[in-house]
């Protein structure tokens, strides 16, 4: 008689380090946990960047040695999973704080892991592949030179070193055998991962994230300006966006359209020196609840610049909910679920003369023409990214990762 696959165990232990600046990752984690509630006893073991900063922070050197293994955060990882009695883990970011240590635990425990990937660790010390305004794919095979060089983790050379190493020691020592699943969250991330050789290919799988579409599309209104709405760092876009702005002035000057950021992070002061010198762009800071909704609600077009390989970007589906069109750049995840004349326009990635003509095809687009495409970006998410079929075959890969531990 031939043996049954084992079902997916009820409980499960959901792992997180919260990052310094609140993003998109952060916001889809937290839907994972709502959504996954819904099928399995679900416990947070949440880790904070922020337990690193201030004055209860440790010293320098016990950072650098808990970096490699910090012998504090596994405790608090075996205690929820004792605690929990989860039958496996899902990871997402586990670093600084949660550092290796817990991929060692889950071995050593036979605690089948399944690992989303948001981006590019633990294969990446930035997480990016990007530093100094260029694409460093050097990473993938194994090669974190230029990374280091370029202080692509919290700007720092010393930092950057650090963390290769950690990132060196952590593939040699084993314990990613844990994980039995990855989890890429668009096509081109898995493809650019297996093609390097970074992940056998029978344990990468695809899934994009889901979305709880609102009930009823919301009352469009164009207030004529657009919206940024991200993390002000430069793998976002930011310089080639706020050029493109000084690009448009100089062009239009005051028939240039206004640019709303939404947001927060290192690139604040830069931002704040555009404004001063460029009256068509205004700064929001962070914005969440209705303010948010209002600032999607009354756009004429929501800007995603990114100059990384964008894993997915969850803030296109964002703009599909509210019905409005979308200007992208085209590159990673961002190139399959933004379509270039129908949901929205596609320029190169940090290409300043590309991204103004798009915003003048924008311009010239009539009101009724922009509905037509932000009607067609929400009918794409409705399609698309339904919650359902999510649960479905996260059920299917996580029935596969226990299988196989």
């Amino acid at each position: 008689m031939a043996s049954l696959s084992p079902s997916p165990p009820r409980a499960l232990l959901h792992v997180f380090n919260r990052y310094l600046f609140k993003g998109g990752e952060e916001m889809i984690v937290d839907k994972i946990h709502t959504d996954l509630s819904t099928l399995h006893d679900m416990t947070w073991c949440r880790f904070d960047s922020a337990e690193w900063t201030g004055e209860q922070a440790p010293s320098p050197w016990r950072q650098a040695t808990r970096l490699f293994y910090n012998q504090e955060a596994r405790g608090r990882f075996e205690s929820a999973l004792d605690t929990s009695g989860a039958g496996a883990a899902v990871f997402h970011n586990v670093h600084p704080v949660g550092s290796p240590s817990l991929y060692h635990a889950a071995m050593k425990r036979g605690l089948p892991v399944v690992q989303f990937l948001h981006n590019f660790r633990p294969f990446s010390v930035g997480g990016t592949l990007h530093a100094n305004g260029k694409l460093i794919p050097d990473a993938l095979y194994g090669s974190h030179w230029r990374e280091v060089r370029a202080g692509a983790w919290q700007n720092s050379v010393v930092k950057s070193a650090l963390f290769a190493v950690m990132l060196k020691a952590l593939q040699h020592s084993g314990w990613l055998k844990s994980v039995k699943a990855w989890i890429a969250v668009s096509d081109f991330m898995r493809q650019k991962l297996v093609a390097a050789g970074a992940l056998p290919a029978q344990r990468v799988h695809t899934l994009r994230h889901a979305w709880n579409a609102l009930p009823q599309p919301p009352v469009v209104e164009d207030a004529g300006y657009y919206l940024f709405l991200g993390r002000l760092v430069e793998t976002k876009g930011v310089i080639p966006l706020l050029d493109t702005w000084d690009a448009l002035r100089a062009q239009f000057g005051k028939n240039t359209p206004l640019l709303h950021l939404a947001g927060e992070g290192p690139l604040d002061d830069a931002v704040q020196q555009r404004v001063r010198t460029n009256p068509y762009i205004g700064q929001l800071g962070h914005i969440s609840g209705e303010t948010k909704r209002e600032a999607l609600r009354r756009c004429r077009a929501v800007i995603v610049p990114s100059t990384w390989w964008e894993p997915l970007g969850l803030v296109v589906y964002e703009a599909y909910d509210f019905g409005k069109p979308v200007l992208a750049a085209k590159t990673g995840g961002l190139g399959e679920i933004v379509q270039h004349g129908v949901t929205g326009l596609q320029h190169e990635p940090g290409d300043v003369p590309g991204l103004v003509n798009d915003v003048l095809a924008m311009e010239a687009t009539p009101g009724t023409a922009r509905l037509v495409i932000g009607r067609a970006g929400r009918q794409w998410l409705l399609r698309e990214a339904s919650t359902q079929a999510w649960l479905k075959r996260f059920e299917e890969i996580l029935a596969e990762a226990v299988e196989g531990s």
